[in-house]
């Protein structure tokens, strides 16, 4: 029968302890006991939750159906071979579950069964008795041997019946049985000289076994003394694992004899075990005991050892003694791992006390030197926690970062507390599976892409690039350009990214002249779950190419000729045109050199490469140029790689004066209108210019006497400059001083009416800032003053101002007009033109021609697109005038485009718009206005 039993059960609910029995020698597949209904565990569950045995503890005696938990014989037991004389034998099986870890603990004692009959070592045993024995003489019979244990082992012995002896059985200390021959009545050699006897050997199994051998008793002559022992029983200790030839203990047995009948003979006694003679040695002269093999303690801790001392005489009686050996337990044995099932890998984000391992300690010595202690090396993030007796589990003791360290290897040490102490070790490695923890990264945040501007649409530009220090579905990055709008249209008209390498392509052809630059957010996004991302941002900035020739926007003419007039009476250095160019490119693209092509064989004209001033080089030479016009091929070049350039034509037409250039028309038709003729009126203005300057040089000398003694000379006049110029011109002349630009300072006048306005322009710009004020200029020594009023804004060519400037340039300094005079000049141009050139003047002014303002006119377009600088109208003795503005004909005027282009065409529609001419050009200064000046209106 299988009894079937649970014995404990214990361990916090984390392992519990079972216990069965089976008796010995059963057949294959016996049933042995149902483990997981025994411990209450869901059959169903067990495979999900790998239900298994722990390998170190498997025994190739029993088995474990895992899908059911039953526990069978796997092969016959034999209860003596496994355990031989234990009394207890017993089998261990560990079984455990995972998710979550339960451990269970399985003993099946074998139960011993009357297998084994007892076994004498000899079919025959011969006693030699003497004759002369008393009764009551005892002598030791060889024991019978059953290896079962329990109620089946030997019980007691029995002799065939008879009137010379009985036995009496023997228990040792170990439990053993053996039977000693007791003399009952006197023998006599001479009547029975031999004795035999059946001995048997009786065990207490059911059915009894029994085992027999044939007692043979030999009569001998007597031996009146035996040997005697000093002692019956003997107790001695030896360590374990004692070298051979260690003396156990030296014997010693007497005998009152002599001779032989007094010589002792030692000898281990027939009943004694075979291993005992394996182990251990006597000197059968000596009686010195000693070891001859290997004594373990882990086999037997005590030994009983029997001796016998024999006499040499007749009939000798032997004496019996028995030596106690205890064996002291050595630290011998290390401790031994043993891991039962481990985990491969651990997630990085396991909670700590998750388990990783299971493992059992065992150490083969007893008390202290059985004693384990366990830890793990180094500095890992695990420990060990005790499960039950010397398991074991190996638990997470922190987080785990799979970035920082990817795996670990787990050593760990199991030390006894022996002296010297032992240890051994095993590692396990473990991997630590990757999360998706960290969001890919750019290599920086921000990032300045430069595009040179015309470039191939589908092009590469930039690639940028983000790390993810995760591995596999978790570093897979992705990239994509995060919606925006530049322009009022989408990102993704602009730029695309390769979603796999970062790469960066642009999806149009840029124009720095129309975007210069944009930024977009680029994102990186891993494939983890969660996805995890950032962001940058890129900058685009366009790089200027110079796509773009210079356009040329003044002078305009009709039919793509500007016609410009040059008196024939110009000094070298005249202006005789500006050429005005622009070029949307930028940096060197748009700095702008200016050239004559053609036309100016004869070196007649200079260009002013960098302002594209057009100026005469020499005087007008009949003799030399006997033509009218000079058709000139003016080229605008920029400074980009490769150079653009455009070009311009101007004809320059040599005219009498520039009044007779530009108002033939108009003096032809007004000839026809008036009958009144032109030189009788010119007699008669002049003699009234006359007169009126007499008199003004009367009123001035008066004034300019009054005002010397402050030092400073101011025109305060508020009709006319005429009193006021002369003054001037005559002490700055006494005083025989040139002025410099240094000396010139603008000063505000008085507010004149709202119609009037005076365009003043920063020197070296185009722009114009226009206010209505008027403006005298004064030297910083306050000795003379020059104030300039503007009546009527008119249009006038720009050659006129540049005429203006050269004939402000001769003036001889003397009081009268003469022939070639810049006086004289300006006068018969005065007269020439009408009023137009000199309508800021009075009747005065005109008949004397002494007056700056007479041939200084102000401009101001009536359109209010441009404005000449106030040097325009201003001269420093002994400086040249070199004008900072032009004046754009408007397409009523010309009606027709002045220049040409080679590239791109910018086409213009009559005059330049006010803001696109703004924007070209920065903002003026204001003039600086003095105090003293701001209360009267000064011409």
């Amino acid at each position: 029968m299988i009894v079937l039993f649970v014995l404990l059960c214990f361990l916090d609910g984390v392992a519990s302890q079972i216990r069965y029995s089976v008796p010995e020698e059963q057949d294959h597949g016996t049933f042995v006991g149902n483990i997981a209904e025994d411990l209450g565990l869901d059959i169903t569950k067990l495979s999900s939750r790998r239900f298994q045995t722990v390998p170190s503890s498997r025994s190739p005696y029993l088995e474990v159906n895992l899908e059911n938990g039953v526990l069978f014989v796997n092969e016959q037991i034999d209860r003596e071979l496994i355990c031989k004389q234990s009394a207890t034998c017993l089998l261990h099986l560990e079984v455990f579950l995972e998710n979550p870890l339960e451990l269970f603990r399985v003993e099946i004692e074998i139960v011993d069964i009357n297998d084994n009959p007892p076994g004498f070592p000899e079919t025959d045993i011969t006693v030699e008795i003497s004759e002369s024995a008393t009764i009551g003489t005892r002598f030791p019979l060889e024991s019978a041997f059953d290896p079962d244990v329990g109620t089946n082992a030997l019980r007691t012995y029995e002799i065939t019946t008879n009137s010379y002896f009985y036995l009496d059985v023997q228990t040792q200390g170990d439990g053993n049985k053996f039977a000693e021959l007791v003399l009952e009545k006197p023998l006599d050699r001479e009547q029975q000289a031999v004795h035999r006897y059946v001995l048997t050997a009786v065990d207490g199994g059911l059915p009894q076994r029994t085992g027999t051998a044939l007692l043979v008793v030999k009569v001998l002559d007597s031996n009146d003394n035996v040997p005697v022992f000093d002692q019956s029983v003997y107790t001695v200790s030896m360590p374990e694992n004692s070298p051979v030839g260690t003396l156990v203990i030296q014997l010693n047995a007497t005998d009152m004899d002599e001779g032989q009948n007094g010589e002792i003979l030692y000898s281990f006694s027939n009943h004694i075990a075979p291993r005992i003679k394996e182990l251990f040695n006597i000197d059968a002269r000596t009686g010195r005991l000693e070891v001859s093999g290997e004594v373990d303690y882990e086999e037997s801790s005590m030994y009983q050892i029997y001796v016998q001392a024999k006499d040499l005489g007749p009939n000798a009686v032997p004496a019996h003694c028995k030596v106690l050996l205890k064996v002291i337990d050595v630290n011998d044995n290390a401790p031994e791992i043993s891991f039962s099932t481990v985990t491969e890998s651990v997630s990085e984000k396991a909670a700590p006390g998750t388990v990783i391992a299971l493992l059992s300690v065992t150490d083969k010595d007893s008390g202290e030197n059985g004693q384990i202690h366990c830890e793990i090396l180094g500095d890992v993030p695990f420990k060990l926690k005790s499960s039950f007796r010397n398991y074991y589990t190996i638990v997470t003791d922190g987080p785990l970062d799979r970035e920082n360290a990817d795996s670990y290897t787990i050593t760990v040490v199991a030390r006894d507390k022996g002296i010297p102490s032992l240890a051994s070790s095993k590692s396990i490695k473990v991997q630590v599976s990757d999360e998706n923890d960290n969001a890919p990264t750019f290599t920086q945040p921000i990032y300045d892409v430069y595009v040179t501007e015309n470039n191939v649409p589908g092009a590469y530009i930039y690639a940028v690039s983000a790390l993810d220090p995760d591995i596999g579905q978790n570093a897979y990055i992705s990239y994509s350009i995060m919606e925006c709008a530049i322009q009022g249209m989408s990102v993704s008209t602009y730029v695309s990214i390769n979603s796999e390498n970062g790469y960066l392509y642009a999806l149009r052809s840029f124009d720095y002249e129309q975007l210069k630059d944009f930024s977009f957010m680029v994102q990186a996004k891993d494939s983890g779950d969660p996805e995890l991302w950032s962001n940058a941002t890129v900058n685009v900035i366009i790089v200027d190419q110079n796509d773009n020739p210079p356009s040329v926007i003044a002078p305009l003419g009709k039919n793509g000729t500007a016609k410009q007039p040059l008196p024939r009476s110009a000094e070298p250095g005249y202006l005789v045109t500006r050429i005005v160019a622009m070029d949307p490119d930028d940096g060197e693209n748009a700095r702008l050199s200016y050239s004559i092509q053609k036309g100016n064989e004869n070196g007649m004209f200079r260009m002013d490469w960098r302002t594209g001033e057009l100026r005469t080089a020499r005087r007008v030479s009949t003799k030399r140029d006997p033509h009218q016009l000079y058709d000139l091929l003016i080229e605008v070049r920029d400074h980009g790689q490769p150079p653009l350039s455009s070009t311009a034509s101007v004809i320059v037409m040599l005219v009498d004066s520039i009044v007779e250039g530009h108002s033939g028309d108009r003096g032809s038709s007004k000839a026809k209108e008036n009958s009144l003729d032109l030189t009788l009126i010119l007699i008669i203005a002049l003699g009234s210019v006359s007169f009126i300057f007499l008199l003004a040089m009367i009123v001035l000398a008066i004034r300019c006497q009054k005002d010397k003694k402050l030092n400073i000379y101011t025109c305060l006049a508020s009709d006319c400059c005429l009193c006021c110029s002369s003054c001037c011109s005559r002490q700055a002349r006494a005083r025989k001083k040139k002025l410099s630009k240094s000396d010139i300072m603008l000063v505000q006048s008085a507010n004149v009416t709202s119609s009037a306005q005076v365009p003043v322009e920063e020197s070296g710009s185009f722009g114009s800032h226009h206010q209505n004020q008027n403006y005298c200029y004064q030297t910083k020594h306050q000795r003379a003053e020059l104030s300039y009023l503007v009546d009527r804004p008119r249009r006038v060519n720009s050659s006129a101002f540049q005429e203006a400037d050269i004939v402000s340039s001769k003036d001889s300094g003397h009081g009268d007009s003469e022939q070639g005079d810049s006086d004289h000049d300006a006068t018969n141009r005065g007269h020439s033109s009408g009023a137009d050139l000199f309508s800021n003047c009075t009747e005065e002014c005109k008949a004397l021609g002494h007056s700056d303002r007479c041939w200084m006119p102000s401009f101001v377009p009536s359109d209010g697109r441009q404005a000449a600088d106030y040097r325009s109208n201003l001269h420093v003795p002994g400086m040249d005038s070199v004008p900072d503005t032009e004046v754009f004909e408007t397409p009523e005027q010309t009606g027709d485009r002045s220049f040409s282009t080679f590239g791109k065409e910018k086409s213009h529609h009559g005059t330049l718009e006010r803001k696109e001419f703004d924007a070209l050009l920065p903002s003026t200064r204001a003039p600086y206005k003095p105090p003293y000046l701001s209360r009267k209106r000064i011409c």
